[in-house]
């Protein structure tokens, strides 16, 4: 297996947009302000291919076989959620989408891991480490000393994976008033 990281280009929506939804299931819905699977699709395309909001290829990093894209990472800064998050909500207003509060789902202190998805076809081959791993060596290249995500309190298998990796539960977390354990690894 000769899996390669890279930058999310625009083009990638294809492949990553699914994955995205596939990871945040209805979340997508509120995020576009859609309820069809078609409308959510090409809305948080458009959002993947902008470069002002968490879901943008500019935060996204794709895992390839063979060229083809077998998994994604969707990675920022906590600072940097703030003002990606009011773009969102300007373009959910601006097509008099139902008003939403995004969840703050970081502290401003900390790298975040948004979203991790690895294809059907591509799951147990490892893929979802190596992202974890990858987002953990962008965090300690820019700097941070933190890099944390969220994981669905009902979600033992993964919190699990987590542990292994260093990443350890410092706090409950709610994100649309569902119940998360928040994560952190520290360098």
């Amino acid at each position: 297996m000769s899996i390669t990281i890279r930058q999310a280009q625009p083009q990638d929506a294809h492949a990553v947009v699914p994955l995205i939804i596939d990871a945040i299931g209805e979340i997508a819905n509120r995020l576009t302000g859609e309820q069809s699977s078609e409308a959510v699709r090409q809305e948080l395309t458009t959002l993947f291919q902008r470069d002002d909001n968490r879901h943008s290829y500019l935060n996204t990093y794709v895992a390839t076989e063979d060229e083809q894209i077998v998994g994604i990472l969707v990675y920022y800064y906590g600072a940097h959620a703030i003002a990606m998050d009011a773009n969102l909500v300007k373009w959910l207003e601006a097509k008099n989408a139902p008003s939403i509060i995004i969840d703050h789902e970081a502290h401003e202190d900390e790298a975040y891991i948004d979203t991790v998805c690895v294809t059907p076809e591509a799951r147990g081959k490892g893929i979802g480490t190596l992202l974890l791993q990858y987002a953990e060596e962008l965090t300690k290249q820019h700097g941070y000393t933190k890099l944390s995500l969220n994981v669905e309190t009902q979600k033992e298998d993964a919190r699990r994976l987590y542990e292994r990796l260093g990443f350890v539960i410092t706090e409950p977390w709610s994100i649309i008033d569902e119940p998360f354990h928040h994560m952190v690894k520290q360098f």
